[in-house]
């Protein structure tokens, strides 16, 4: 009797590239207008991981580069508007961070589109979907990051 291999599916040359997005938010506003967007209801794209943090200050260009390096093709860094830090110079701070790290991102080889920097308040919840959204269609036009294509943090 013949052994009958299995069928193997084909794989699609048509999928879609669906970009994996982390999300560094402060706690006292950014990641509070992410919940006001959700509490809300109001529709954002879904792809991204939120990782709360204490002040977007304390974003590191460790925090984001190892987030490329584990399969972000994108990451947002999200904080209190100036003058409402919780720390007072936190998001001065934030700023700093980020010029060092758009600098290495760019020694990289790397595009400085898949790194951004928002100010959202607690009441910014439409703010938040719309960034979450813009920041997702251009990931989504930069195609998968060259550093790696297997995300480790999905499921």
């Amino acid at each position: 009797m013949p052994v009958k291999k299995p069928k193997t599916k084909k794989k699609s040359t048509n999928k879609k590239f669906v970009p994996n997005i982390v999300a560094f938010a402060c706690n006292w506003c950014s990641y509070a207008g992410a919940d006001t967007a959700g509490v809300n209801r109001i529709q954002h794209s879904p792809n991204f991981r939120i990782i709360r943090t204490m002040c977007s200050g304390r974003v590191t260009p460790a925090f984001i580069l190892k987030a490329l390096k584990l399969g972000a093709d994108g990451v947002l860094v999200s904080g209190c508007h100036f003058g409402d830090c919780h720390y007072i110079f936190g998001n001065y701070k934030a700023v700093d961070q980020f010029e060092k790290t758009k600098e290495l991102v760019k020694t990289l080889g790397l595009d400085e589109k898949r790194i951004r920097l928002e100010w959202i308040s607690a009441a910014e919840g439409p703010r938040w979907a719309q960034v979450i959204n813009e920041f997702t269609e251009q990931i989504t036009a930069l195609g998968p990051s060259p550093l790696n294509h297997k995300p480790k943090f999905n499921k």
